[in-house]
């Protein structure tokens, strides 16, 4: 199987089941879930949580719970702009700024539009040292290999990150998923997990994968990669992305 076929093998089950919640359809995205505030309440309970001050989460709707936990615990998170698209492609939730602001709670400063209005843009230089990233993903393996939607823009924004020191050994990486997403688990959609495709080069593992039953320390084999894989970046990517632009070799 390739990634794509795995992608679809997720999303068709959450069509066919009634585990899916809104958006629908669940294709094309990183999937909502039923539970997915129970996982949220299964992430916090864990070391990675506690031990974090600063959070970088993915903006989507099964992780919408966990964002508003975190700046309820008075932990500071960024969140990427969509594509990355803006020379200051993240947004800084500030829980102290949010209580200050008459206009703005954290119940709507956390959501897609919320982000965009009461986010603080910073360039990547802007971000400190994230304790713990959390992940959208598809599909996932409890040895912490993760298949997102197909964009990549999660791995570039580690990659970018990773080449400032922002993330690094010492930062959790974290998902929450539906037990459906679990490709080696015993909901799985995937009929038999070893054709599963290998983790590509520049894919990030995940130390945890929490799910509304259980919490799953992968101890994972696969290594994180370090920066940019400018190889795989054609020239209309790099175009489309402002922070890659600048820094691409050759065209600083």
């Amino acid at each position: 199987m390739d990634k794509q076929a795995v992608r679809e093998a997720v999303w068709d089950a959450f069509e066919t089941g009634d585990q899916a919640r809104f958006p629908f359809p669940p294709h094309d995205r990183i999937p909502n879930f039923a539970g997915a505030d129970a996982a949220c309440d299964r992430l916090t309970d864990t070391d990675a949580w506690a031990a974090a001050s600063t959070l970088k989460c993915n903006p989507d709707a099964p992780q919408l719970s966990i964002r508003r936990a975190a700046l309820r615990a008075g932990k500071t998170v960024y969140v990427a702009q969509p594509r990355l698209r803006d020379p200051d492609p993240f947004l800084r939730l500030d829980p102290e700024a949010i209580e200050a602001d008459s206009d703005a709670d954290i119940d709507d400063a956390t959501t897609v539009s919320g982000i965009s209005t009461h986010g603080t843009p910073v360039p990547p230089e802007g971000v400190p040292h994230v304790d713990l990233v959390v992940a959208g993903s598809v599909g996932v393996t409890t040895d912490g290999a993760r298949v997102g939607k197909g964009e990549g823009y999660s791995d570039l924004e580690w990659g970018v990150l990773s080449e400032l020191g922002a993330v690094d050994g010492a930062t959790a990486v974290a998902t929450t998923v539906h037990e459906l997403s679990v490709l080696d688990g015993p909901q799985s959609p995937i009929a038999d997990p070893a054709e599963l495709p290998a983790p590509d080069a520049h894919d990030v593992p995940l130390d945890l994968v929490v799910t509304p039953e259980r919490t799953i320390r992968t101890e994972t084999p696969y290594a994180r990669p370090e920066g940019i894989d400018w190889d795989r970046l054609d020239d209309d990517k790099l175009a489309a992305i402002p922070v890659l632009a600048e820094r691409a070799p050759g065209r600083q």
